[in-house]
């Protein structure tokens, strides 16, 4: 490859100070090599390095030449020349070769711009480097580095911007793992930076007029240039010395106090480190008494308060300004303040009009709490220009501009049982602010074909009445929405109705349902197997449901058995009449506790042996009459005025019924021992009921008891009849 270093020889002259002259002679015509390069040893300044490279174009071909002779001539000044013969051999295999123009005598060359950033890759020797070369550099008096990948880099401190082009040249050798070598040379050229230059963005040459009076230090002006590392100085005048100028910012400030003058100012702006990139310009400069009175407006301030259907384009306000210092009236109106400010109002003129809608439903007008606030300037002509600030409040007011909206498929399902309990919220939206500001009323008033309620500021819907899942299996509600506080005018209000549907859902634990709960039954026992005895009639919630029976008390000797709601008496060698109470437990759920019904049974077993009465017949007794139970709860409790009402109206009912049965009472013309069971009777009731737990019914039994209660005093379950007062204990 051209530029391929085929050998390096040694040379050194006895006088220290002489460089030898070596030339390079071959017996064949057309050799493929170099002029000798000398080139100092940088390791040792009297010794002298002599290559022998390929030259451009040439071509080795081991099969056609595979042995140079050359010879060298080696001369010093004032010495002996010198012979040697060197063989060069050519032998096949991979040759290293360095691609033109890298290997030309001349280099390739690199332009690069002066700004180009820190260790920023350059060139590359070889696109593509193999594994296994190594680059060096033969020339050390550069920035630049070269990395053991071949890469050509910027200097780590960049170059230096404010020379103008700069021309580097790097020598580098290549050499692979077998030896083989070739070498080349890259010519880097640092251009200036591609800036713009220095200019004035304003005229060459412009007035300005300063008023007198004007106070040292004052800034009468500032002048703008572009490009690089911009500075400012002022050229002429050099005296006296009026003005002074910042050479960062360009402001031009007076050094006195100024009187009426005229004064020419040549300014010019230079790049700092390259300042014969530079821009002139040149600024008349007026100083002239003149009136400094601002104009004068009415009103001096404005304050107004308008709803926010405003249509744009309508006028707010409209100034009346006059300028003391010109009868010409001509004055300039602007509009400063906050960016919402700003971009819903206008000047027209001395008219402010409303430029956007005033949405008071805004985040915009919420953000500066519905109240807009600017300032109209009012600028009067002339050296420094005269204004007069008025400033603005604008309120807006709220207008009810929208129909609350119901929520869509409002539906909900409850409980049958679900007294006092919520049943769900209606949520209306109404898009006036403060929004979905509403109250929620029902149509028709809790009752008893409707008894539910709703709260008025949340549109909670909540159980306050009993539910008849027998007659109704949903209701439909009536729910008023009326906004509120969205208007000034109160009587401006918007409502709507909504549609609200109620679902009542099934208890599946309820306790089941029996009929009668107390009975009193007489067999007769008779021979071999087991006896029914009678049938439970119960219905569980929902209906349809398996029911579960099981005998929970008084089964002496396991004499009864239970086989789903039958009842059967199993006979053995009972001697005498005897009288069971047996407790029967009904269920429909095994949850946990689980909801049941208990059933009592007074039976009379007589044995087949022992005289039966005449009416010695199995009987169901039904109840007259449920049992009363009275709780008597101590936490105060404040009912509504319907739950009074009807509370009064049953009251008045109960009492009706107990003055009948009173009545009925009289009619019979019972002692009055007997009619009531009082306190001090205990004692022969509780004789009379272990006389008849030990088998002896009293005569006239059957019938007896019709009601089961529990003794408060000791919590014993007893049976009672409810026209004698008998009792027995269960």
């Amino acid at each position: 490859m051209p530029g391929t270093r085929v050998a390096e020889v040694t040379a050194s002259c006895s006088n220290a100070s002489g460089s030898p002259n070596i030339t390079l002679q071959s017996t064949e015509p057309g050799h493929p090599f170099n002029p000798i390069a000398i080139s100092a040893d940088p390791a040792d300044t009297t010794t002298f390095l002599a290559e022998v490279t390929l030259r451009a174009g040439a071509e080795l071909n081991a099969r056609r030449v595979n042995q140079y002779s050359l010879t060298l001539w080696a001369a010093c000044p004032g010495e002996e020349e010198v012979e040697e013969r060197l063989f060069v051999q050519v032998t096949t295999g991979q040759v290293l070769r360095c691609d033109a123009p890298f290997a030309r005598a001349e280099g390739d060359v690199v332009s690069v711009l002066a700004d180009v950033a820190p260790w920023t890759p350059l060139y590359a020797v070889l696109p593509q480097p193999l594994g296994g070369l190594t680059f060096r550099l033969r020339n050390h008096n550069t920035p630049l580095t070269l990395t053991r990948r071949g890469l050509v880099l910027a200097p780590a401190s960049g170059f230096d911007r404010s020379k103008d082009t700069q021309t580097f040249r790097l020598e580098i050798e290549v050499m692979d793992r077998h030896g083989h070598n070739c070498s080349g040379a890259v010519r880097v050229e640092v251009l200036p930076p591609r800036r713009p230059p220095v200019t004035f963005l304003s005229e060459p040459q412009r007035a300005v007029v300063v008023p007198a009076g004007t106070r040292p230090l004052e800034v009468i002006t500032q002048v703008y240039a572009r490009g690089d590392n911009v500075r400012y100085t002022i050229l002429a005048p050099t005296a006296p010395v009026l003005f002074t100028i910042n050479e960062v910012t360009g402001e031009i400030c007076s050094t006195r106090q100024l009187e009426v003058a005229q004064a020419q100012l040549r300014v010019q702006a230079y790049n700092v480190l390259r300042p014969a990139d530079h821009d002139i310009a040149v600024l008349n400069v007026t100083v002239q008494g003149t009136d400094q009175r601002a104009p004068s407006c009415i009103p001096a301030i404005s304050v107004s308060q308008v709803p926010e259907t405003v249509p744009p384009g309508s006028t707010l306000v409209t100034l009346r300004c006059t300028d003391p210092a010109s009868a010409e009236g001509n004055l300039q109106y602007s509009l400063e303040g906050p960016l919402a400010s700003r971009s819903h109002f206008r000047m027209e003129g001395p008219q402010l009009q409303v430029n956007a809608t005033l949405d008071y439903d805004s985040e915009a007008a919420y953000a500066v709490g519905f109240q807009f606030t600017a300032t109209i300037v009012v600028t009067a002509g002339g050296q420094p220009p005269r204004s007069t600030r008025v400033p603005v409040l604008v309120s807006v007011t709220p207008v009810n501009e929208f129909t609350p909206a119901c929520p869509s498929g409002a539906a909900f399902t409850v409980l049958e049982t679900a007294f006092g309990s919520a049943v769900g919220r209606v949520a209306g939206t109404d898009r006036d602010y403060p929004r979905d500001s509403l109250e929620y009323s029902l149509e028709q008033g809790p009752g008893p074909t409707q008894p539910f309620a709703i709260d008025t500021r949340t549109g909670e819907i909540r159980v306050v009445g009993p539910l008849d899942p027998q007659q109704r299996k949903s209701y439909r509600l009536t729910v008023r929405l009326t906004d509120t506080y969205n208007d000034l005018d109160p009587a401006k209000r918007r409502s709507c109705l909504c549609d609200v549907a109620v679902r009542l859902q099934p208890t599946l634990d309820q306790a089941p349902v029996c009929s009668p709960e107390v009975q009193e039954l007489q067999i007769t026992a008779g021979l071999g197997g087991r006896q029914p005895v009678t049938r439970l009639a119960c219905q569980g919630r929902p209906d349809g449901v398996t029911l579960s029976y099981a005998i929970a008390g008084g089964n002496e000797d396991g004499r009864f058995q239970l086989e789903g709601n039958t009842l059967s008496y199993l006979p053995d060698d009972l001697a005498e009449p005897k009288t069971f109470v047996l407790l029967v437990e009904v269920w429909s759920s095994p949850a946990v506790p689980r909801r049941s019904t208990v059933v009592a049974f007074v039976v009379h077993v007589t044995p087949r042996s022992t005289p039966v009465p005449p009416s010695t017949t199995t009987q169901h007794t039904t109840l007259l009459k449920e049992p009363l139970v009275v709780t008597l709860t101590e936490a105060s409790w404040h009912p509504p005025a319907w739950f009074v009402a009807v509370l009064t109206a049953s009251g008045a009912l109960l009492l009706a019924a107990l003055g009948c049965v009173a009545r009925s009472l009289l009619c019979r013309k019972r002692a009055p021992g007997k009619l009531l069971l009082r306190k001090s009777s205990w004692d022969m009731v509780e004789q009379k009921g272990s006389k008849e737990e030990q088998g002896f019914p009293p005569e006239g039994s059957l019938g007896q008891f019709d009601g089961r209660a529990q003794d408060p005093r000791t919590g014993r379950d007893y049976l009672f009849n409810s026209i004698t007062g008998a009792r027995r204990w269960i």
